[in-house]
């Protein structure tokens, strides 16, 4: 296959990985447990995919090249990193892997899924998913501002997963369905 004009391979890169980040920082999240350590392994992944980008058959699947450039810098990092509280062997990591790449197809659906099953719920409950999940507080925290047990906010939040997990699912098996 002919090779494209540089400034032509530097767009297509630049929109593949754009395209493909969320998947990529999912997948490599589901690898190594922590956000700021996912984003870290994908900065330096995006800089190997960059360097080996000439190795990228165009029109080919770029999240199934990226996601193995992926594994092995998070295979790397959790190597050289003993401050990750995860310490997975090689097999183990292998294993989450392939499970995940198999599962990254479905993850848009998954996401406009919860999208539409957090509109469902009452105000309070998705104010409270966000301050605790996408604000990042402590759940110690929450619990002081609101004037309640962190054990009841923890319980509060158990219930709400719950309900998120069964009309995620729910709403994918109608999907399916169709």
């Amino acid at each position: 296959m002919p090779q494209l004009p540089r400034d032509e391979q530097n767009q297509e890169f630049v929109s593949l990985l754009t395209t493909s980040h969320g998947k990529l920082l999912g997948y490599l999240m589901s690898l190594l447990g922590v956000r700021q350590d996912s984003e870290d392994v994908l900065q330096k992944a995006s800089l190997i995919m960059w360097q080996k980008f000439d190795d990228f058959e165009s029109g080919t699947d770029f999240v199934a090249w990226a996601s193995t450039i992926c594994f092995y810098e998070a295979k790397n990092f959790q190597r050289l990193a003993a401050r990750s509280p995860l310490h997975f062997d090689d097999a183990l990591l292998e294993k989450l892997s392939s499970e995940r790449l198999v599962d990254l197809p479905n993850q848009s659906r998954r996401i406009s899924a919860l999208e539409g099953c957090m509109g469902k719920l009452r105000d309070s409950d998705r104010e409270l998913v966000k301050a605790a999940y996408l604000d990042g507080n402590r759940i110690s925290e929450l619990a002081s501002s609101l004037g309640r047990a962190p054990q009841t906010i923890y319980n509060k939040l158990n219930l709400i997963r719950k309900r998120l997990t069964d009309c995620v699912q729910q709403t994918l098996d109608a999907e399916s369905a169709r």
